[in-house]
């Protein structure tokens, strides 16, 4: 991996990472729903720019926009609204721990519809209960003072809800359109739902810590990271990118405790470690696959050329992914239209 790949990959992370920090503080001043339209809408706006200098149309046929208004439910309205009630009440940084479950969610969900059942090993198997005793681990409801709890919840139907639009995503809108181009259209439209909820939202009371954080969360983290994302995997491929994903918890923890004074508990950062081990125990095998298959490529004498050229980018975020595929993720794969990013334990989206 080149030097200029690592250094992406560390902004990338430290970017996704703290969303969490800045989804904390821009309930400061601002209530859940104000907050997912705001972020929605600013995220939107820098893929549209991007869209525009890169001659990509939105959608224009009504079938797609169909599928993308279910998209932009539950890969962006529906979690972004949950993660903004779940932090009223939970850390960040347990926020971004629990946000790393959605390849557990992935392979449930993959199990019910049928698109996993082929590829069920004892490996995988052993990884899902692994996680989910992790995320019983930080809940630990027999103490008293456990984080069981609405708020906890709604940070795992958040979680859950990422897993239910990767799958989505790759079944309705894989090779609908430019990325950038598909991605702007999806949040357009998680902003216009979201924006449904303003009149129950409440009275904001904005501060300048509130409007500062969510400008940098929409800007940075919802649409600077999409073409982060994107480099990595046209550079270095889906599964190397993948990797960022097991850095985001990490950072979300440790900015909590640094920036906010959150505590950093023993019972936490194990937690933590066996969510992840779990995590990849259920993607080592698809992990596998992917550089089986990509081995060859990368000896090709024309891997790169063909695509590095071609005018719509978005044939990079379609090379066979191990599963239907992100973004649903993978993390998107477009950030937003899934790749193998999404199923090798990457974050849950990159619009998220």
């Amino acid at each position: 991996m080149s030097s200029k790949s690592m250094v992406r990959m560390g902004l990338l992370a430290l970017l996704w990472g703290s969303g969490f920090l800045w989804i904390k503080l821009a309930l400061t001043g601002l209530t859940p729903v104000q907050l997912t339209v705001i972020r929605c809408a600013l995220g939107a706006s820098v893929l549209l720019v991007l869209a525009v200098a890169q001659r990509q149309k939105l959608p224009r046929d009504p079938v797609t926009w169909g599928h993308l208004v279910v998209a932009a439910l539950f890969c962006n309205a529906v979690p972004f609204l949950l993660f903004g009630i779940g932090e009223q009440t939970v850390d960040s940084g347990v926020a971004g721990v629990l946000n790393a479950t959605t390849p557990l969610w992935s392979l449930l969900i993959g199990l019910v519809i049928g698109s996993e059942r082929g590829r069920l090993t004892p490996t995988r198997v052993g990884g899902l209960v692994l996680g989910f005793a992790g995320v019983l681990l930080i809940f630990a409801p027999w103490q008293q003072h456990g984080l069981a709890s609405w708020g906890a919840l709604a940070l795992l139907g958040a979680a859950a809800s990422y897993a239910v639009a990767f799958a989505y995503m790759g079944r309705n809108l894989v090779g609908r359109g430019g990325s950038m181009a598909i991605s702007a259209a999806q949040l357009m439209t998680a902003t216009g739902l979201s924006a449904l909820a303003l009149p129950a939202s409440g009275p904001a009371h904005p501060n300048a810590t509130a409007l500062i954080a969510v400008v940098v969360l929409g800007i940075f983290g919802t649409g600077i990271t999409f073409v982060l994302n994107y480099r990595i995997i046209e550079d270095e491929g889906a599964t190397s990118a993948a990797t960022v994903g097991y850095l985001l918890p990490v950072v979300s923890v440790a900015l909590g405790a640094i920036v906010l004074g959150e505590p950093l508990t023993p019972r936490i950062i194990a937690g933590m470690a066996v969510v992840l081990i779990g995590v990849a125990l259920t993607q080592v095998a698809l992990t596998r696959s992917a550089l089986t298959r990509s081995a060859p490529n990368r000896t090709a004498p024309n891997r790169t050329a063909p695509n590095r050229t071609a005018p719509n980018r978005a044939a990079v975020t379609r090379s066979a992914p191990p599963e239907p595929p992100q973004d649903g993720r993978p993390p998107h794969r477009s950030p937003v239209v899934p790749t193998e990013r999404e199923h090798t334990g990457g974050r849950s989206a990159d619009l998220c």
